[in-house]
């Protein structure tokens, strides 16, 4: 599959936070289950650092949002509920890994994510692709504490 990157706009994050629903545990990623978090999605001030994937048939399939923290760049992203679970997980964060990197001409040697700790099947896919678990924390998200891991790259 071939990803695009382009400026996130209201179209597509209207689209995200209201019309991608997860199953199951998944669900906890659903952008309605945090008024926070979708107040900030929905922040066209925030947009400078977020952006919409569309594939080759010009359809919207993810996101990426980068964070930067003490020079540090952090990933976040999504990919349409309908497509995990397909094996296009490890090409998709490559793929925004190397937009980031070159969008925002980042000259550190290591990136950052943050993830769920629940979430198996994603932590499972960073490792494949080089990530390592270096902490585990608490946050408060959804209404709730929850496990999570800091997970790092090295580039």
């Amino acid at each position: 599959m071939e990803y695009n990157f382009i400026p996130m706009n209201e179209k597509y994050a209207n689209e995200i936070s209201y019309n991608w629903k997860y199953k199951g545990d998944y669900s906890f990623y659903n952008m309605t289950a945090d008024k926070e978090d979708l107040e900030e999605f929905l922040d066209s001030k925030q947009w400078k650092y977020k952006f919409a994937v569309l594939n080759e048939n010009k359809e919207l399939i993810g996101f990426y949002s980068y964070y930067f923290k003490n020079n540090i760049m952090w990933i976040g992203f999504g990919l349409k509920p309908e497509f995990t679970g397909q094996g296009y997980g490890p090409s998709f964060v490559i793929s925004g890994i190397d937009f980031g990197v070159k969008h925002f001409n980042y000259i550190r040697d290591y990136l950052m994510l943050a993830v769920a700790k629940f979430n198996k099947r994603a932590i499972k896919t960073y490792q494949k692709i080089g990530f390592d678990i270096v902490e585990d924390y608490i946050q408060e998200t959804n209404g709730g504490k929850y496990d999570f891991v800091k997970m790092r790259k090295n580039l």
